[in-house]
């Protein structure tokens, strides 16, 4: 297939064999031939898990200092007064039982649920929808919580939960591309921070692997991690 002339002259300011200091990979995207829209920033992390071990799994929630540059839309599970209050605290879609029953419907037109801790035996029903997306709520993400005020600012302001997929991967958005060179490299060290600190007891050998960052229509440049974390 024929590469378009915008691959073309991507092509001719990479180094496929490089391994790229994590400030002039994000340099190299933002220079990119721009489109018409403007692209997310995204990080893979290709950890030494084992993750078919129970005790190997990596979960948690991170802090981006400079969010993603997205409005994410929130859904909380409530009853009675929560869900005043999570209206209140700027939550996009509030419900119990009807709310449930339009997810089950195929409805997934939102980026983060939360629930109150009464809402999670109904809500745990829609695991097999909400786990493959990393949708499900956990009290240790802060998504399982009485006080959904607190929960939906800190998702407002850059909290994001993570987990590792079947092959050890650790991705993610860390913004778009038209944030600033310093915003960009804060918000991927940030990321990387967090997947360093929960490294399991029982996990082997490198932890960290490599690395990659991509932008949605641009390339995916690998990072030297030894810079940042000493991975």
């Amino acid at each position: 297939m024929k590469r378009s002339k915008r691959l073309r002259e991507i092509d001719k300011m990479l180094n496929p064999q490089k391994v790229y200091p994590l400030q002039e990979a994000v340099e190299v995207l933002k220079n990119c031939s721009p489109i018409k829209f403007d692209q997310s920033v995204e990080v893979a992390l290709q950890t030494g898990i084992d993750p078919q071990k129970s005790d190997q799994q990596l979960r948690g929630v991170l802090f981006l200092p400079h969010g993603i540059g997205k409005k994410l839309i929130i859904v909380v599970f409530a009853k009675g007064d929560k869900q005043r209050e999570a209206l209140e605290a700027g939550a996009d879609f509030v419900g119990a039982e009807e709310l449930l029953e339009k997810v089950k419907g195929g409805w997934l037109d939102f980026d983060v649920v939360i629930a109150t801790p009464d809402m999670m035996r109904e809500v745990g029903k829609l695991g097999k929808i909400f786990s493959p997306r990393n949708l499900m709520p956990t009290p240790k993400s802060g998504g399982v919580t009485q006080d959904v005020t607190k929960a939906i600012r800190e998702v407002q302001s850059g909290r994001r939960g993570f987990k590792n997929d079947k092959y050890g991967v650790v991705s993610g958005v860390v913004g778009k591309l038209s944030f600033s060179l310093e915003c960009l490299v804060e918000n991927i060290k940030a990321f990387l921070s967090a997947i360093a600190k929960v490294k399991p007891p029982s996990s082997k050998g490198q932890y960290f692997r490599s690395c990659f960052i991509s932008s949605t229509m641009g390339p995916g440049l690998k990072i030297d991690l030894s810079e940042i974390i000493g991975a």
